[in-house]
């Protein structure tokens, strides 16, 4: 409500108390200020009498003074209002609720609007209803809180509302006429289109399936040319893996037979020895080929359990010693020696044992192998580092690649499957590989692994 009406409506108060036969001056209170009320009596009364508003007065539920206004919005005759309770101005259903709102109200008064977000209903005394905007304030007369309701009829404004409403719904309904007519209009465009298009979908279809012929060709054709890269370095690589330590079995065979006196029985082992070895390494060459395929048709499956973590790779190392050439060391630092971590144990030993053979055996004599493991929560990170040959810059991209040999190590044994089985293994238990190379001065294969958690 703005100031200078709210004031009007505080000094009608001043009426109230002329009708009461007081002469003197009226302190009102209102919220946040207080006025002094001057005795200028006929102008306050006029104000009341003449607001086009109904201006009510009550105290405690009960109507203490009601304007001619307020009257003629109900329906009652003059003063008739008096005593009324305010509840008896609303329809009956809504009165018990009312009574709880003003109770609430009674407890924080302050200025507001009545019924915000609610359409408001007030019952005449005919027992008819009309549509109101109801403004509440609050004001002290003598010591008492009094709330003055301020009442408009908003008949009109309904009614004018639901014509607009009318016009909206009429609009809508011819912008749907409208839009029939449109859509007719463009399904008959769409159809001549359509024809129109028919014509060119046979050709169409012939491009679309040219150009997939074209390109399931280049594939294949792609795929035909690494298939006979592949095959080309395994028949290279086979001729040449496969003929060296048959030719040292046949070699080794064949000088046996001559040592037949026990004067030669060290040449015998020694011989003997050779041919383990070459066995041994055909044996690791067809556990790479068997290694490969089941990986490649996922027949390989993970059963982890928990490891500590430094006794299994104390294990592991005590094996590789024995590979170990001339005064070559295994250096192992486990940082955490009750770590424990979960884990495929198979796995990551064929992982390992593949690493630390590969850095034994591009190492020279005399070199150190360092092998190191560091436990981080969930989280475990081993390190295979070497003082060996190294690996040229340009052959590093394609290390991870099946058959692929670095062009320093062509004169050393081995497959060029190692490090692509490694890496498809550390996929299968939640590991990545990754290395730094520097040739003529080493390499570092750094492993980083999840624990697998239990299912």
């Amino acid at each position: 409500m703005s100031q200078p009406y709210e004031e009007a409506m505080i000094k009608t108060f001043y009426d109230l108390n002329q009708f009461f036969g007081r002469d003197e001056s009226l302190l009102l209170k209102t919220k946040g200020r207080r006025l002094m009320i001057d005795k200028h009596t006929n102008t306050f009364r006029n104000i009341f009498y003449s607001c086009v508003e109904g201006i009510l007065l009550v105290n405690k539920g009960k109507i203490t003074l009601a304007n001619p206004q307020s009257h003629e919005l109900f329906g009652y005759n003059e003063n008739e209002l008096v005593g009324m309770s305010i509840e008896e101005l609303m329809p009956k259903e809504i009165r018990k609720s009312h009574v709880k709102h003003r109770t609430t109200y009674a407890e924080k008064p302050e200025p507001r609007q009545m019924g915000t977000g609610r359409d408001l209903v007030a019952l005449k005394k005919d027992g008819s209803t009309f549509p109101v905007e109801i403004s509440l304030n609050v004001a002290e007369v003598d010591n008492e809180e009094v709330t003055i309701a301020h009442v408009i009829d908003i008949t009109k404004r309904r009614e004018a509302e639901i014509e607009l409403k009318r016009s909206e719904e009429q609009l809508l309904i011819y912008a749907a006429e409208l839009e029939q007519r449109v859509l007719d209009r463009t399904k008959k465009l769409n159809a001549a289109i359509e024809e129109l298009q028919k014509s060119n979908t046979d050709l169409e279809m012939q491009i679309k399936e040219r150009v997939k012929a074209e390109n399931e060709a280049r594939i294949a054709l792609e795929k035909e040319k690494e298939l006979n890269e592949l095959k080309t370095r395994f028949v290279s690589m086979a001729s040449h893996e496969f003929r060296t330590p048959l030719s040292a079995i046949l070699s080794s065979v064949s000088l046996i037979g001559k040592y037949i006196t026990d004067e030669n029985r060290d040449k015998k082992l020694k011989h003997i020895n050779r041919v383990k070895s070459s066995v041994g390494e055909l044996t690791g060459i067809l556990n790479d080929f068997l290694s490969m395929d089941r990986l490649d048709a996922g027949k390989l499956t993970v059963s982890a359990r928990e490891l500590l973590i430094c006794d299994f790779l104390h294990e592991i190392a005590d094996e590789m010693r024995e590979l170990m050439k001339k005064d070559q060391i295994l250096d192992l630092k486990c940082k955490t020696p009750d770590g424990v971590f979960r884990t495929d144990s198979q796995i990551l030993k064929q992982v390992l044992v593949n690493l630390l053979s590969n850095a034994i055996k591009y190492s020279p004599e005399g070199k150190k192998v360092i092998l190191d493991v560091e436990i981080d929560k969930e989280a475990l990170t081993i390190k295979v580092v070497d003082q060996g040959i190294g690996i040229p810059a340009e052959d590093q991209k394609h290390l991870f690649d099946k058959f692929f040999r670095a062009n320093n190590a062509s004169h050393i044994q081995g497959t060029g499957l190692g490090l692509n089985i490694v890496k498809k293994y550390l996929e299968l238990i939640d590991g990545t590989i990754a290395f730094e190379s520097t040739e003529g001065q080493g390499s570092t294969f750094v492993l980083k692994l999840n624990a697998i958690k239990n299912e």
